[in-house]
């Protein structure tokens, strides 16, 4: 439960970077994504989900 928790805490930390660093880059970004269709952004979650998935089963 451990590790799960400091999981999320890191995902927190990375996934705050960019709008800390560079709101404007940020807005941008996040622009970008709300252009895409519903089956992008799908794709991206679904490639997210996998290279995830083989990092952490290569770290085990």
């Amino acid at each position: 439960m451990t590790e799960l928790l400091a999981a999320l805490a890191l995902v927190l930390v990375i996934e705050g970077a960019l709008p800390l660093i560079s709101p404007a880059r940020w807005r941008e970004v996040f622009t970008r994504v709300l252009a895409m269709s519903d089956g992008q952004i799908r794709f991206i979650g679904l490639v997210s989900v996998l290279l995830g998935t083989a990092g952490w089963l290569w770290l085990r």
